[in-house]
């Protein structure tokens, strides 16, 4: 643990989650499997030769660019954005608009219960429950992972992911939002996450304090200092209030 800043008295803790709490690397990636081979079966319901399409991202992204550039608000809501995505892409295979929307909404459900097809250990929980009987706990996520599905939920006052109400990291909008659903002022909220931008320069352009956990190397390095940086996420019941 090393302390880049003098630590003020906090009153919360809120986590980003992915790859912060859990690496979610290898579950993309094989949620990315799962989903080729769902479209190539559900495609070839509709009398498609699926064996044509890869139906990997680089099928999907012109579409995603396609809809951003019609709605720049969607790029703060991924599970929107990519629905939206799944849509076009089906319209662009020849299906009817009735049957594109429904491609589209259940290929999205499934990408979900896919993406949050996986157990944290139980020191995981073990840690979020205790912190939970010390200090009010919120999510704030760029992501959709399923907090229930996950086991998650129960450990959080507040769950807040970004979508077109919800502007991403490392915009202050969540952070902001969050001390309002604890009434805090911003500097007694400490934001826990791996990533330099969204969560460290985002936090503290927030007013809030930060502790940088970066276990899985794949957040964006610091320009900002946090407040502290942690070797492991049970470092935190040391500093607890």
């Amino acid at each position: 643990m090393r302390f880049y800043r003098r630590l003020l008295p906090f009153d919360a803790i809120s986590f980003d989650l992915d790859d912060t709490l859990y690496s979610n690397q290898p579950i993309m990636l094989a949620t990315d499997a799962q989903m080729i081979i769902y479209f190539k079966r559900i495609f070839s319901d509709y009398g498609l030769d699926s064996s044509l399409y890869t139906f990997d991202f680089r099928f999907w992204w012109p579409f995603r660019q396609q809809v951003i550039a019609q709605t720049p608000m969607l790029k703060h809501d991924i599970g929107l954005l990519r629905e939206k995505s799944y849509y076009l892409g089906a319209l662009s295979l020849g299906l009817p608009s009735t049957d594109a929307q429904s491609v589209a909404d259940l290929a999205l459900g499934y990408f979900v219960e896919q993406r949050s097809n996986f157990t944290l250990p139980q020191q995981t929980h073990d840690l979020l429950s205790y912190l939970k009987r010390r200090v009010p706990l919120v999510a704030i996520t760029n992501g959709n992972v399923d907090t229930n599905k996950i086991g998650i939920a129960k450990y959080f006052s507040a769950h807040f992911n970004a979508s077109t109400e919800h502007k991403l990291k490392p915009d202050r909008d969540m952070f902001d939002k969050a001390c309002m659903a604890l009434q805090l002022r911003s500097s007694q909220l400490l934001h826990v996450g791996d990533c330099g931008k969204n969560d460290v320069f985002g936090a503290i352009n927030a007013g809030c304090q930060t502790a940088w956990l970066n276990p899985y190397k794949v957040g964006k390095p610091l320009k900002i200092l946090p407040t502290l940086a942690l070797d492991n996420i049970e470092q935190l019941a040391k500093i607890l209030p």
